[in-house]
């Protein structure tokens, strides 16, 4: 009996320990995304394999992004973070206090310019972020690097063939002039060759001093800018007026920060497809 009972003790202890090696190998890796565009790289190279957590929600502005304590916890507990330094300041505190082994620096990798954040308005330099994620997540879960590089090689073709249509589409305009609410298109502008003037500089909510707003005005008189742009996530109130001001009318250019509830349904690729619509319309493009 008692041979019988050390018997069944052992098989025992040998089950669950397979079990537990069965779950070690079958465990899917947890990605954390800061905000929308480096979720959907991130998406978009996981595939079905990994989760992606979010931490930006749709219709939140995330340069205001307050972590909760479950989201912190998020971070410490992920296998690869995807974040954007100097972008979101609670979201580089908790990193710093208690991050993976494997983190995603966009601001390194895709060589900001200046104080400007919005880097992934330049398909290129987003391609640039999604290489990087891609090493990170191959390097945490070899098992599957094979489909990451696929996935990989497949959103780096979008990109691809997003920058083209952008170089072609915008080849051969009548205004080369945009002004926009805040100064979010800088790396837009200077990929594809138009001059990007920002009603209230870098902040959404900032307000232009009255001598910008003359500037303004005799800019879009002087080139013959027929279109304003606001942005879905911030105020449109002031840009509205003055284009009602100078009877010009105005359009929305995303800047692609995240998701809204009527872009929900949309993606990156699809949005700057919009913007690329949004600009040929407004600069009188062939």
């Amino acid at each position: 009996m008692k041979r019988m009972v050390a018997l069944l003790t052992a098989l025992l202890a040998a089950a669950s320990a397979l079990t537990g090696c069965s779950a070690a190998v079958h465990q899917r890796p947890t990605v954390v995304a800061s905000f929308y565009p480096l979720q959907f790289v991130a998406q978009r190279i996981v595939g079905d394999h990994d989760r992606v957590l979010g931490l930006t929600a749709p219709g939140v502005e995330p340069h205001d992004l307050e972590l909760t304590v479950r989201q912190t916890a998020a971070i410490a507990d992920s296998d690869v973070v995807a974040y954007e330094k100097g972008f979101q300041p609670d979201i580089d505190a908790a990193i710093e206090q208690n991050g993976p082994e494997h983190v995603v620096d966009a601001a390194t990798v895709a060589h900001l310019e200046g104080d400007d954040p919005h880097f992934w308005l330049d398909p290129r330099r987003l391609g640039e972020v999604a290489v990087a994620f891609e090493r990170q997540i191959a390097d945490v879960d070899p098992s599957h690097a094979r489909a990451y590089a696929r996935n990989l090689t497949s959103l780096q073709k979008d990109l691809r063939h997003l920058d083209e249509e952008y170089q072609h589409g915008l080849a051969h305009c009548r205004i080369d002039t945009v002004v926009v609410s805040h100064d979010a298109f800088g790396y837009l502008g200077r990929r594809y060759g138009f001059q990007v003037v920002g009603i209230n500089g870098l902040s959404p909510d900032a307000e232009p001093s009255p001598a910008h707003v003359r500037q303004l005005q005799d800019l879009i008189h002087d080139d013959g800018i027929t279109t304003l742009f606001s942005e879905r996530l911030a105020s449109r109130e002031f840009a509205e007026s003055i284009a009602n001001d100078l009877g010009i009318r105005t359009a929305l250019l995303d800047p692609i920060e995240g998701l809204s509830d009527t872009t929900a349904h949309q993606d990156y690729l699809s949005l700057m497809r919009t913007n690329l619509s949004a600009l040929q319309n407004a600069n009188g493009c062939s």
